[in-house]
């Protein structure tokens, strides 16, 4: 429900940045550890429940009495990082009702499914149509990674962790034979050698033996949330990092094959190089920050987009992201050559874990901590600034843990 412009204005908690002053507008309430904003390009926002439920926010802006789904019983409920992860909506899912979800079943192991909305009831999925289209085996209960989008080309990118534990121990994110650690694209529309999916023709090691056709990028950690820019479907990859830093990647959707560089680095301080190839093979992040170095005590990033609404012209180009353990909210932008990255003031007891796009590309935030849903939105106060914390990391010269993962 709206509130009163007298409820909100106690509700924001404002900075200025790059002539910006970014704020929270309450939008819904009363969720159960929210991790997944999405929209199905149209008025609605479908809310993601760790533990297997999808909500809906109506036009009216009030929630639905009857999930969208309900899979509860399929999802493991073991706590940490495990759950239901990601959604996606197919490019056609006006005309075919297919939507996509990432989710760890009471194995242990990711599932990636899909089903099918009620042709009688938009609001409502058909809980006996899934079909599974992988399922890959976790070693370990944390790093899984979860989120899934569909690109402008029309595949679908599944992004996966490392495996768990710490420090990738296994060394699975450089291993291309297998699929953790991954940013994985695959063809849901066709299907092919007995999977009910096929491989895209210009994957970039369809042609190697010793790799799997899925993989269109590796050596991420845990990339908890990526997002294609809707203006020009850039790819933005926030991963988490291990002990000290976390990271934020981009790159064109062109650019395939690419070694992010985990776990021969950490950012792009050197982790653990035994082994690796030279570091003028990989891809390092464009802006990063330190858990001790960076202000507030941070641990975890929680990737966002780049901002292409209407509402809020000050923000075009921003890239928005938040940090689970401090609270804040997070702005990156180019000026003048250089990266700068920002940081609110902490917006205390939220636990921001996912950010999401409305059908006109207008800014989500979830608290996980309070099960509410917030709109990003610029006050325009005209204000000095105040408590401002700029960080300038281009190139990166910062020399030095993960989703509810440390």
């Amino acid at each position: 429900m709206k509130k009163s412009l007298t409820l909100v204005v106690f509700l924001l908690i404002t900075i200025t940045t790059y002539a910006q002053q970014v704020g929270i507008d309450l939008y819904a309430a009363g969720f159960n550890n929210p991790v997944g904003i999405k929209h199905a390009n149209d008025n609605r926002l479908f809310i993601v429940e760790k533990a297997g439920v999808i909500k809906i926010i109506n036009a009216q802006q009030t929630v639905n009495s009857t999930p969208f789904l309900d899979i509860n019983s399929l999802v493991s409920n073991s706590g940490g990082e495990r759950g239901l992860l990601g959604l996606a909506f197919h490019p056609d899912y006006a005309t075919n009702g297919y939507f996509y979800v990432n989710y760890i079943n009471n194995a242990g192991d990711t599932v990636i499914s899909r089903f099918t909305t009620n042709p009688a009831n938009s609001d409502m999925a058909n809980i006996n149509s899934e079909v599974i289209f992988m399922t890959i085996s976790q070693p370990f209960g944390n790093h899984n990674g979860g989120d899934l989008a569909f690109g402008e080309d029309g595949f679908l990118y599944i992004a996966s962790g490392d495996g768990g534990s710490g420090g990738d121990p296994g060394n699975r994110s450089q291993d291309l034979t297998t699929l953790l650690g991954k940013l994985l694209r695959i063809d849901v529309n066709n299907a092919s050698n007995g999977l009910n999916y096929a491989i895209p023709a210009d994957n970039p090691f369809i042609s190697d033996s010793n790799a799997l056709d899925e993989i269109w990028a590796y050596g991420l950690r845990n990339p908890w949330r990526f997002s294609f820019d809707r203006t020009n479907n850039e790819l933005w990859i926030a991963d988490v990092g291990q002990s000290e830093i976390e990271e934020i990647n981009k790159v064109s959707t062109t650019e395939s094959g690419i070694n992010y560089g985990w776990r021969c680095y950490e950012g792009n301080a050197p982790y653990n190089t035994s082994g690796c190839a030279d570091a003028s093979t990989m891809v390092f992040p464009v802006s990063q920050y330190t858990h001790s170095s960076s202000g507030e005590f941070k641990c975890s990033i929680t990737g966002g987009y780049s901002y292409q609404g209407s509402q809020f012209p000050a923000f075009v180009d921003t890239y928005f992201f938040a940090d689970y353990c401090s609270d804040e909210i997070g702005t990156l932008i180019f000026e003048n050559n250089t990266w700068n990255m920002a940081f609110t003031t902490p917006f205390n007891n939220k636990g921001w874990t996912t950010f999401g796009e409305d059908m006109a590309g207008e800014l989500y935030i979830a608290a996980a901590s309070t099960g509410e849903i917030f709109k990003i939105i610029d006050t325009n106060l005209s204000v000095a600034e105040n408590n401002l914390k700029t960080i300038k990391v281009y190139p990166n010269p910062a020399t030095d843990t993960g989703l509810f993962s440390f």
